[in-house]
């Protein structure tokens, strides 16, 4: 089975290298939105099968963008994981309160990535 990845991030470097990253996995189809605004659009025509989410991003953040993608009955079951470098156990309990399906530590090990990844999708 083929897996749509959308990995959402507001830097290009790390949006390259997660999509590079992602790609090992000859199974993954990977798309990248430079922002949570861009999220909200390119996800219901994506229809993707894992929502890969980083968590500081200028303008709309990757908690106000979980709630809206939430909020949409097109995106509402899909597994969202934030990629970040809050990883305190009291910030990874918030953000798995407000509906993420877990966290991936940033800085990522671009050789881990997509088995990280795959492990939200079961």
């Amino acid at each position: 089975m083929n897996f749509r990845v959308l990995y959402v991030d507001d830097e290009p470097d790390i949006r390259e290298v997660a999509a590079l990253s992602l790609e090992l996995d000859e199974t993954f189809t990977v798309r990248t939105c430079s922002s949570g605004t861009e999220a909200l659009v390119e996800a219901p025509k994506f229809e993707p099968h894992l929502i890969l989410l980083d968590v500081m991003m200028p303008g709309m953040d990757g908690p106000e963008t979980l709630r809206q993608l939430k909020a949409d009955p097109r995106t509402s079951d899909v597994p969202i994981v934030f990629v970040t470098a809050k990883t305190q156990t009291t910030e990874i309990a918030r953000f798995l309160a407000i509906g993420a399906a877990g966290v991936i530590r940033k800085p990522f090990d671009p050789m881990t990535l997509a088995a990280q990844a795959r492990g939200f999708l079961s």
